[in-house]
């Protein structure tokens, strides 16, 4: 028995291996396709590149845990299957599930830990990774001048060079505008060097054989006419500050309240509160409103038998208010009835920011959860649809997993995404998933364990050849 249980642990353990590395890998690549464009021409040294590479692999594992469960789990039932292996465990009389016994353990181990690793190292990184992105994504590209065209990298200054020689240093022909002081002014330089300071926060343009034209308003604010300066220079510097294209980093604490940063304890707390909070501001639309009603006569303190029996009362106020009043009664109160509506409009949306905050805190509470339990009933689907299907390898297990995992994040994004917008309950669309699919698992462990032939295509075609020869009888 403990042979058999090895035997199975060893079969299940390097395809989940495998597949993990491979789908983390995939991952990855199309990480960096989709921000390849943020990431070329900063200037960000390799370490940077490795740090957000590492961070995105981990916020990947929510994903790719799943997947390499299910391939995994079809991959080795099914070439136990293939090998007729499986047939050589039942036939010593242990049957499908004592043989799915250590597996079943060994899942539950994993599923344990990605719960630990959703709940603790999965907020920070996705702080970690969100932050750095952030700090990529708004860096500016590296300082380059390139040959003619106008470089605007740096504010204020627009710098064209017609030629470069192969050293990167020297350059010819050139033209910059400056408008950082306000003022139009305009260098040209025959030639010049281009060097940074040591610590590389400034760049140093040595100009030579040149003319600096400078055009600006004349004295006093009432004299309309303008100056223009004019004068030659055999050898000038020009420097500019280059702080803006040096890597910054945003401190982290600023992306701490975002929703998916927070561990299970920090999403109760703020769902608590952000609760309390939302019923004790609905509690203050009624003292806001109070103010706004009031009553403009000292005429309508009356008794209300005595003003229903006036005459020519017909149950409308508007008799009540003398007719020469009537009009501005009519103004004061329709501006008083906007007032209210757009009181309450504003008291609406702010009901609804609280709604949607609360929504997210109980959707990423209950995503922790989720992410350890799709990891067993991913395994009660990949193993006996292996078993039932018995091929091993790469082609149908890969195909027939990718078609059960799209089926199972197809659901749970649109649960989701349902649960966010408040379309359904938040609970109830974190779970759908599991909810949907936990049943065929069952059916799927039923038919392996007795042995269904429900993938056998020669089966279903001997049956219809007997349904087509009986209509033809």
């Amino acid at each position: 028995m403990k042979k058999i249980h090895l035997l199975v642990l060893k079969a299940f353990t390097r395809p989940f291996i495998v597949t993990f590395f491979i789908v983390m890998f995939v991952l990855l690549m199309l990480f960096l396709f989709k921000y390849i464009d943020d990431l070329i021409g900063k200037g960000f040294p390799w370490y940077v590149i490795l740090q957000l590479m590492w961070y995105a692999s981990a916020t990947n594992v929510a994903m790719a845990l799943p997947l390499a469960m299910l391939l995994s789990s079809i991959m080795t039932f099914g070439s136990l299957g293939e090998n007729y292996e499986l047939v050589a465990i039942k036939s010593a009389g242990i049957s499908l599930q004592k043989a799915m016994a250590p597996l079943v353990v060994a899942v539950s181990v994993l599923s344990i830990c990605a719960f630990l690793f959703a709940d603790y190292m999965l907020p920070v990184a996705n702080l970690k990774f969100g932050s750095l992105l952030w700090d990529v994504r708004n860096q500016k590209s590296a300082f380059l001048i390139n040959e003619g065209v106008f470089n605007n990298s740096i504010s204020g200054y627009s710098i064209r060079v017609e030629k470069k020689d192969p050293d990167e240093r020297t350059l010819h022909n050139i033209i910059i505008y400056d408008h950082s002081s306000g003022g139009n002014v305009v260098l040209r330089a025959k030639t010049g060097t281009m060097d940074k300071t040591p610590d590389e926060s400034y760049l140093i343009l040595n100009l030579r054989d040149g003319v600096r034209y400078q055009e600006d308003s004349g004295e006093g604010s009432y004299n309309p006419r303008q100056r223009f300066t004019r004068y030659r220079f055999k050898e000038t510097t020009q420097k500019f500050d280059l702080s803006a294209f040096k890597p910054k980093r945003t401190d982290e604490n600023l992306f701490k309240s975002s929703y998916a940063m927070m561990n299970l304890k920090q999403l109760k707390y703020y769902q608590d509160s952000t609760t309390k909070v939302a019923d004790s501001t609905v509690k203050t639309y009624p003292q806001l409103l109070l103010p706004l009603y009031r009553i403009y006569s000292s005429q309508l303190l009356v008794d209300k038998k005595a003003v229903k029996d006036a005459p020519g009362y017909k149950n409308n106020l508007l008799e009540r208010i003398p007719e020469i009043d009537r009009s501005a009664a009519l103004s004061f109160a329709q501006t008083e009835i906007q007032t209210i509506k757009e009181t309450l409009n504003a008291k609406a949306t702010e009901k609804t920011d609280y709604k949607k905050s609360i929504l997210r805190f109980i959707v990423e509470y209950q995503k922790k959860f989720t992410l350890a339990v799709s990891c067993l009933i991913l395994f009660s689907i990949g193993a006996p649809l292996g078993a039932i299907i018995r091929k091993g390898g790469l082609g149908l297990p890969v195909v027939t997993s990718v078609i059960f995992f799209l089926i199972y994040h197809i659901i749970s994004q649109i649960g989701e995404k349902s649960a966010k917008a408040g379309t359904m309950d938040p609970i109830l669309g974190m779970w759908i998933s599991i909810i949907v699919l936990a049943p065929l698992g069952i059916f799927l462990t039923y038919k392996a364990a007795v042995d269904s032939a429900i993938f056998d295509s020669e089966l279903y075609k001997q049956k219809f050849l007997k349904l087509f020869k009986r209509k033809k009888a």
